[in-house]
Formats: C-alpha cells, sequence, structure tokens
C-alpha cells in the first residue's frame, strides 16, 4: 500500500496550501489553469475511422518484411515438398526410383 501525501494527510491543512481549512475566507487561488475542448476534436468518431486505418496500414507496412519473407520461404518449402511427395507416390516416381523392381 502506497503511503499517503504529507500534504494530504494533515487535518488542518498544510501551511504553503493555496487554498485554506474549512470555513476560512475564500482566498483567490493562483496557478490554477482551466482547459477547454475544441468542438471538433470532441467528435471523434469520423477522424477515429481515418486514422486507424492509416496507422494499421503504416504499422503493418513497417512489420511486413517480418512476417512476409519468412511466409513466404515457409509455403514455398511446402508446396515443394508436397509436389516431391506426389510425384515420389506415383506410377513415375516409383519407376525413377528403382523402387518398383523387387
Amino acid at each position: 500500500m502506497r503511503p499517503s501525501i504529507n500534504r494530504a494527510s494533515e487535518m488542518p491543512g498544510p501551511q504553503r496550501a493555496w487554498s485554506s481549512w474549512w470555513g476560512a475566507p475564500i482566498i483567490k487561488q493562483k496557478g490554477i489553469i482551466q482547459y477547454t475542448l475544441a468542438p471538433n476534436q470532441a467528435k471523434a468518431g469520423p477522424q477515429w475511422i481515418r486514422t486507424y486505418i492509416f496507422n494499421f496500414y503504416r504499422r503493418v507496412s513497417a512489420e511486413a518484411v517480418y512476417f512476409v519473407i519468412p511466409f513466404g520461404i515457409g509455403y514455398g518449402i511446402y508446396t515443394w515438398a508436397k509436389r516431391r511427395d506426389a510425384y515420389q507416390n506415383s506410377k513415375a516416381g516409383h519407376i525413377a526410383s528403382g523402387a518398383a523392381h523387387h
């Protein structure tokens, strides 16, 4: 468990606080800044889809080398082995290997 912060744990309030304790007259606070959200930023839906598509393309295209090349090599080995197996189990493959004569 995280220990509480000293300024938040003192009951009567810290000496160097921006606001005073309950019931004291309100003084003008310093250092408080209010931010607002622009109306065009509040509508995130239309921007979200376009941003998602372009960001997805950017990330996938940057990583494509790391999965397209190994996949291509693996698929090439798979198709070569499948064709070779089909040839070796065919009649022409048995005759070529000399296994037809016992």
